[in-house]
Parts: C-alpha cells; sequence; structure tokens
C-alpha cells in the first residue's frame, strides 16, 4: 500500500495521523475484501481550506468534516469486477497499485466534533478516515438506506480496531 500524508494546517494531532490512518485505511479494505494494493492520499487542512474546496469541488459555501475524492468508477460499491478493464484509469503503471482517491480532513473539525460528540479526537479522525474510505469505495449516504449502511459498516471497521466512542 502506498499512503500520504501531508498537513498544511498549523494544528497539530495528540496522536499518529499517518499510523492511524493506515491503521482505518488497511481495515476498511480488508472489511471489504479489496483485492488490491492501494494508493491513498490524505490531506490535513483547517477549516478555510477546506471551506474553499468545499465550496469549488461540491459548490457549498462552508466548511465541512471531510471531503472524499475517489478515483473509481464502480457498479456497485466495493465491486471490483471489471476494475481490471480499466487499468490505464485506475492502476498506477509503475506500482500496480489502484489508485483509490484522496481524502482530505479538517483538523479544526476533528476537535470540534470530539468535543461536541463526548468522545476523543482520535476516535473521531478514526471515524472520518473510515467514513472517507467507504466513499472511495463506492459508498454514498444521499438516501436514508444507503446512511444506514455506510453508517453501520464505519462503525463495524472501528469496532474491529477497538477504537470506541470511549477511546
Amino acid at each position: 500500500m502506498t499512503f500520504c500524508v501531508e498537513s498544511e494546517t498549523k494544528q497539530t494531532l495528540p496522536f499518529d495521523a499517518e499510523a492511524v490512518a493506515v491503521q482505518v485505511i488497511r481495515e476498511a479494505l480488508a472489511f471489504e475484501k479489496c483485492p488490491y494494493e492501494v494508493e491513498v492520499a490524505v490531506l490535513l487542512t483547517d477549516s478555510e481550506e477546506i471551506h474553499a474546496m468545499n465550496n469549488e469541488f461540491r459548490g457549498i459555501d462552508r466548511p465541512t468534516d471531510v471531503l472524499s475524492f475517489p478515483n473509481v468508477d464502480y457498479e456497485a460499491p466495493a465491486d471490483f469486477t471489471g476494475i481490471e478493464d480499466m487499468a490505464e484509469d485506475y492502476f498506477n503503471p509503475e506500482s500496480g497499485e489502484l489508485c483509490l482517491g484522496d481524502i482530505v480532513i479538517n483538523v479544526d473539525k476533528v476537535y470540534e466534533q470530539a468535543s461536541e460528540y463526548g468522545h476523543s479526537p482520535i476516535r473521531e479522525y478514526a471515524f472520518l478516515i473510515a467514513h472517507s474510505m467507504l466513499h472511495l469505495l463506492g459508498y454514498d449516504h444521499m438516501e436514508r438506506r444507503e446512511a444506514a449502511v455506510m453508517e453501520a459498516k464505519q462503525e463495524e471497521i472501528l469496532k474491529r480496531l477497538g477504537i470506541t466512542r470511549e477511546a
């Protein structure tokens, strides 16, 4: 797995953000039975920068907690059938890894939402990584049923890692 974490914020996290992200990404991939080695990029930013991105890419004029930029178009969520037929679009020719996409985390929101929901920053960060990974794997939450599926998967991924609301 090729994994890149970049930070463009002065705000720091009280844990190893890269190690936690790798742990959650690996578990999400295992949970969804991804048959490939993957590339994922994570950018840590602040409310001001993610606000600009949210406005530019989604037309939503406010900061958000996480943005996902998937690279793969799935027939159904986490359905890897036929992915290899689009190798030139989805796989890095040098590494052979599936380029899943990018995750952008608002560190300001990690702290804000951890406090709001009564759990630790590490739990909020891990939740946002799991949430975004499911988006990179083709899941969405625009409809109530889709949201319920994503919520259950997010909680199971974190539960398997022992990252609970008490963590």
